[in-house]
């Protein structure tokens, strides 16, 4: 393991998290403060009212769908949500995140861009939506226990202050949490099984790398083996529909998880609907196949 990338990558990371998180979360205060929100507040309204959040959450939403979660954080942060709220949040967004990005990526695999935004966006609200409707004390088993307190601030001039100084604590919290992350990813793809990942994939191990270090490195791995053919088209589509839904597993839930989201209900809730709608979709695509194969 190299060390010195690695700290590399942390300032890197941590560069980037200071200029989404300070901006974005002071522009968020400042928002809501101005109650800007609810002059658009309509166009979200359906996505918002499905998932049981506050309207104010939508702008963390479209972030985080077409940013990445920090953006996300970012806007959520000032919303004071509550465990169950944040749950809701990071199931959806965990599955539905940086789409544009992360479709080019599984594009290379073969798959189309309409494919990867209609099944994380589809699978993100129906999840999402369903975790809605769990008993309320499946949301009490938090790592952080928040008390909520409504924001008044006399002035724009205090708020500004306020904002700063809480965008400041929230993005030394991220920058350690992914300065860990970034330390433990980096050893284990140090690991020599995982070097030689490329000359012995299997669905197995392949569907292992991307729930725990995510889309990108997972469909690096499967991206030889759909352009030499090797793994299996079935195969193939199974890993790539459960990475979509679910990926990048420990870092994705633990930022959310600062916020005392349930760590142990989203893995759960992602891992469980991974395994449904990828198995359900491959019959489907198993059986038009063999349609086609015949007809031909």
């Amino acid at each position: 393991m190299n060390y010195k990338t690695s700290l590399k990558t942390s300032f890197k990371t941590a560069w980037i998290i200071v200029k989404l998180i300070l901006p974005i979360y002071i522009l968020a205060d400042v928002l809501f403060y101005y109650n800007v929100l609810s002059h658009v507040a309509f166009l979200f309204e359906p996505i918002t009212a499905l998932l049981d959040l506050p309207i104010e959450s939508a702008l963390a939403i479209i972030s985080g769908m077409f940013l990445n979660l920090y953006a996300a954080i970012a806007f959520a942060a000032p919303l004071d949500l509550t465990p169950k709220e944040w749950t809701v949040l990071a199931v959806y967004l965990g599955i539905c995140h940086s789409l544009i990005v992360e479709g080019a990526i599984v594009k290379k695999l073969g798959f189309s861009l309409f494919y990867s935004y209609t099944l994380r966006i589809i699978a993100g609200l129906l999840v999402g939506y369903l975790t809605t409707l769990l008993p309320h004390s499946f949301f009490s088993d938090t790592i952080i226990n928040q008390t909520i307190e409504a924001k008044n601030h006399a002035s724009i001039f205090m708020l500004l202050e306020n904002s700063l100084s809480e965008a400041v604590i929230l993005t030394i919290k991220i920058i350690l949490l992914i300065t860990a992350l970034i330390f433990i990813m980096d050893f284990i793809k140090s690991l020599s099984f995982i070097k030689n990942s490329k000359k012995n994939v299997s669905k197995g191990f392949s569907l292992g790398v991307g729930v725990f270090l995510g889309i990108t490195y997972g469909a690096g791995i499967l991206i030889q083996e759909a352009q030499s053919k090797s793994m299996s088209r079935s195969d193939l589509f199974y890993v790539t529909t459960f990475l979509l839904i679910c990926h990048a597993i420990i870092e994705d839930t633990l930022l959310f998880a600062i916020f005392g989201a349930n760590i142990t209900l989203i893995i759960v809730v992602r891992t469980i609907a991974a395994i449904i709608i990828a198995w359900a979709l491959l019959k489907f695509y198993d059986r038009k196949h063999q349609l086609a194969e015949t007809t031909t």
